[in-house]
């Protein structure tokens, strides 16, 4: 299983960009996006919405793929 935490972090390093500046920005361009620390809370207690992880990896230039284990 992945850690969405890491992953996420890992995707702002590589755009050298924060969670706050990242959730800043998206609630600027109307984004139902929480706060940074409600953010990165949601992420640590692993009860993030869908949609806001898709919103910010979209973003960030990523995109989410589900595929079939091997």
């Amino acid at each position: 299983m992945i850690n969405l935490k890491e992953e996420i972090t890992i995707c702002l390093l590589r755009r050298g960009l924060s969670m706050r500046k990242v959730a800043k920005i998206l609630r600027e361009k109307g984004y139902d996006i929480p706060k940074a620390g409600g953010v990165s809370d949601s992420i640590n207690k692993k009860r993030i919405r869908f949609q806001t992880v898709q919103e910010i990896l979209d973003y960030l230039g990523y995109e989410l793929v589900i595929k079939e284990k091997n």
